[in-house]
């Protein structure tokens, strides 16, 4: 378990990135409403180096963070605290996280401006969304800045071998089912715009503790800076949450099939592949995930055909060599909406969700 002193440092770690990064975002929100309306790209054209500025301030701030960060978790570890380097925050400030120059980034909010204009949107609603725009990329890219460096800062510490997501409400569906996961120190971070999770260093991976970590259970009244708690427990927050809100984050489908009992983390990746094709005559709703050969769906396909047929299926290229036949799903996996869509019963419901990998 991941203990109290640590969970403390993480919650203090996401605070101050929350803080600064709240700060650059008001002072590019007072930057943006300056733009003259009546000439978007040359008022913004001198607005450019204090909205430039107000990010690469903020990441410069964020990435001297790590260093510290990283010497409180190794103290915390009672690990070894030497160091190959230190961060040097000026790297990771006033460059955008995908390699190219801030104010290129900073531009495409008024490409997005002028394009609504150009679709017919009233000026009001063309400026909010190219703002909500400029506030997004803000927000993304002093996190990223903050997260960058501390991929940096682990890499430079050997007694490092992994990270611990952490996950604050309110989160999204993808990021909630990785909250506690943990990763080792050169896997990359998966991150959405706007997302303000953060990495927690830790030297478990080398204690052979792989997997999802102890989280503590979600309560409406655990919030950053609360107390020890700190890594929300995916099925504990998703029940914490009022249905409306449940189908806001999950999808109404998603989040019924959750309350039925299904497998949270089938049921979110599920969607990452979801197409529509034919089957039966009938167009259905499907999902690519799982559904290659070292997929769940797949496997779990091949042995309920192994047990129906008794046939033996290849389970590898050896057995393939061997003379075993190779398995080929037969039909295609369904998402959770189109199982309730198909379901004359509440009964048949489940029985395909367990079918379709949803439920155990």
């Amino acid at each position: 378990m991941v203990d109290a002193r640590l969970r403390a440092i993480a919650l203090e770690q996401y605070r101050r990135q929350q803080l600064i990064a709240r700060h650059a975002v008001n002072r590019v929100q007072a930057v943006w409403r300056q733009i003259n309306r009546r000439d978007i790209s040359g008022s913004w054209e001198q607005l450019a180096p204090l909205l430039i500025g107000a990010v690469a301030d903020a990441q410069y701030q964020a990435a001297q963070l790590a260093d510290p960060y990283l010497d409180a978790v190794l103290d915390a570890e009672h690990a070894d605290p030497a160091a190959a380097g230190r961060v040097k925050p000026g790297a990771l400030s006033g460059v955008a996280s995908d390699g190219r120059p801030l104010i290129s980034l900073l531009y495409q909010p008024v490409i997005d401006w002028k394009v609504r204009l150009l679709a017919g949107q009233s000026a009001e609603d063309a400026f909010r969304g190219s703002l909500a725009s400029a506030l997004r990329i803000t927000a993304t890219q002093v996190a990223d800045a903050g997260r960058g460096a501390t991929g940096v800062a682990m890499a430079g510490r050997r007694t490092i071998q992994g990270y611990v997501r952490v996950v604050q409400p309110p989160a999204c569906s993808r990021c909630v089912i990785l909250a506690g996961v943990e990763y080792g120190w050169n896997k990359g971070f998966q991150r959405h715009p706007r997302c303000d999770c953060i990495h927690l260093p830790t030297t478990l991976v080398a204690r052979q503790r792989r997997g999802r970590v102890g989280s503590d259970h979600f309560t409406p009244t655990t919030r950053p800076g609360s107390g020890s708690a700190g890594f929300i427990d995916p099925k504990a927050y998703f029940n914490s949450l009022s249905e409306a809100e449940q189908r806001r984050v999950f999808g109404e489908a998603g989040a019924r099939a959750i309350r039925d009992g299904g497998d949270m983390a089938q049921i979110v990746n599920a969607r990452r592949g979801m197409y529509t094709t034919v089957q039966d005559g009938e167009r259905v709703r499907a999902t690519r995930e799982g559904t290659t050969r070292r997929g769940y769906f797949y496997r779990e396909e091949r042995k309920r055909r192994s047990e129906e047929t008794g046939i033996r299926y290849a389970r590898d290229r050896i057995e393939l060599k061997q003379g075993l036949p190779r398995f080929e799903l037969g039909i295609a996996r369904l998402m959770p909406e189109q199982i309730y869509a198909l379901a004359k019963s509440r009964d048949e419901a489940l029985t395909m969700l367990k079918r379709f990998g949803y439920l155990t």
